[in-house]
């Protein structure tokens, strides 16, 4: 799984995080490509929603 599928799988969107935050968005991708998708999730699990909250992936 890459983590632009990751993003995805938590419906947040790629490009309005990656152009909004771009530090924090190069630190997590790094660390995705680190460690394994649960683990990364229990890592980051309250900033995720956060981010997610943000950057709402809208079905179109």
């Amino acid at each position: 799984m890459t983590f632009e599928e990751y993003l995805i799988q938590k419906k947040i969107d790629r490009s309005q995080f990656q152009a909004a935050e771009p530090e924090v968005y190069s630190e997590w991708k790094i660390l995705f490509e680190q460690m394994h998708p649960e683990s990364f999730t229990t890592h980051k699990k309250f900033l995720i929603n956060k981010i997610r909250r943000k950057y709402l992936l809208r079905d179109s």
